[in-house]
């Protein structure tokens, strides 16, 4: 999961086709904020997993599979 620190968003929208859409936005930028503090920086891009077409179109991902520990960032 990618999180952008909603202070530093420069509103270009390239984030919006993969944001949620719902009606929690107040939890959606929250959680933003909180992660964006403390989880690392990632400045360039990697290779997506393997098996990241198996989870494309599965619902509900973030109840499922959401985790507190960052990833290794840079």
């Amino acid at each position: 999961m990618l999180v952008i620190h909603p202070d530093e968003c420069i509103d270009c929208g390239v984030c919006e086709p993969e944001c949620p859409g719902d009606d929690d936005s107040d939890k959606w930028l929250e959680i933003n904020r909180k992660f964006a503090e403390i989880w690392p920086n990632i400045t360039r891009k990697g290779d997506p997993p393997d098996d990241a077409d198996d989870y494309k179109d599965e619902e509900g991902k973030f109840s499922k599979y959401f985790s507190d520990k960052p990833g290794e960032g840079d």
